[in-house]
This record gives C-alpha cells, structure tokens and sequence, in this order.
C-alpha cells in the first residue's frame, strides 16, 4: 500500500498572477458548494456524478490525485467508493472547507495538500487517476500543464478531465480542449455531458468529459494486442 502520510515533492513556480488567483478562489469558498453539481447534496446529482467517474476508475484502491479540488466534493465521493486520494487546491479558503468535508471519512482516505494545480506538489509516476472538474481552462500554458499532469500517471494510468464553455464566457470549447490534449501527446476521447441529472437543472452551454491516456501507453497497448 502506497504511503498517503509521507511528504509530497513541491514543484516551484512563478507565476506572477498566482496570488491574485488565489485571492478570487478565497473569495468563492464560501458560496462554492451551492451550485448542485459543487456540492453534490442532492441524491440525484450526486448518483449521476458516481454514474460518470467511478467507472472511469479501476478497481479500488486506486490512487487518485484531484487537482484543483476546490472543496474536495469529488475526492470525498471517490473515496467513498474506496479509492485513495490525493486533494490538491492552492486556496487557504478552499483547503479549509475541503479537510472538513474529509474529516469524518473512515480510515482517512483523503490528503488535502496545499498547491498550485498547475505545477501539483505531488511525486511522478504514481497515480492510477488524475481528476481535473474546471481547472485547465483557468490556466495559463495548458498544453505544459498537461504535460505536468500526465506525468504523475503510472503506467496504464488515465486523465479525466471535466470541462466546458459555460454561458457566461468562460472556459474552453470540447474541440479546444481534445486539441490541447492532442499537443501534449495524449490521446483523448471526448463525451458531451448534457444529462441535466449532473447538474441539477437543463444546461445549454457546452460541458464534456475528455478521458485522455498517454499516447505512448496506448501505442504498448495495441502492440500488446497485436502480439497475441
């Protein structure tokens, strides 16, 4: 069983608006949660979020790094389903109410760790999962934070990424998105997320999944296929 209690690698950074994205996280700390798909109080958004990651996962205990956790709703519903899981936010707000919603987890399954989703405090190599939900469109250099992120994956390991193009101007498209996986040598598939189960009412913006695997990972693969 791999050590959730060790110390994690820091990467460095600096970027010089780091401080100021802090400073708008804190800000929505408060009020994060009240969004049905951020909170997850409702039963029935909360069993579609299950319908759509748990499957994604392989067999528990898997390790799963969340960065950009925010409140760390989703590591809490991994770890639910007996998955282990590293929480990675670089809000102090943030970080607050995620280890609280952690706290009464039995066995303690979830580390919340203090870092900057865009250089993840955390060691190569050592993930069966990394999980994004609206990280990468908010960062600058996504195809180098790809990049970052795919390295954390062990062999087979997969990139879920939860995204979107939200009516308010924000985010990036679903073809933006698979695009920036595509440069960082990823090879993605991408799912439209229109089911208004997931967030709680009828949405008309463009929300997706893109689960991504390295290409190098799948290259072995179909010649491991091929070979038999």
């Amino acid at each position: 069983m791999d050590d959730l209690s060790g110390p994690p690698r820091s990467e460095p950074t600096d970027d010089p608006g780091l401080a100021g994205r802090i400073a708008v996280w804190d800000a929505e700390a408060a009020a994060y949660d009240d969004p049905a798909d951020h909170g997850l109080r409702d039963p029935a958004v909360r069993a579609a979020w299950s319908a759509l990651l748990l499957p994604l996962l392989p067999s528990a205990p898997a390790r799963v790094a969340e960065l950009g956790c925010g409140t760390a709703t989703l590591s809490a519903l991994i770890a639910a389903a007996g998955h282990r899981v590293d929480a990675v936010d670089f809000s102090p707000a943030m970080l607050e109410r995620a280890r609280a919603k952690v706290a009464g987890l039995p066995g303690s399954p979830v580390r919340v760790l203090a870092g900057d989703a865009a250089h993840p405090p955390l060691t190569a190599d050592s993930y069966d999962v990394v999980l994004c939900r609206h990280v990468l469109w908010a960062l600058p250099d996504p195809v180098a934070v790809l990049r970052r992120w795919t390295a954390l994956l062990r062999p087979g390991g997969v990139l879920v990424l939860v995204e979107g193009s939200w009516s308010t101007g924000a985010g990036i498209t679903g073809a933006e998105c698979v695009a920036l996986a595509e440069a960082a040598d990823l090879e993605p598939a991408h799912t439209p997320l229109v089911d208004p189960a997931l967030w709680g009412r009828e949405i008309s913006d463009d929300r997706y999944l893109v689960v991504a695997r390295p290409r190098r990972s799948v290259a072995k693969q179909r010649e491991s296929g091929e070979s038999r």
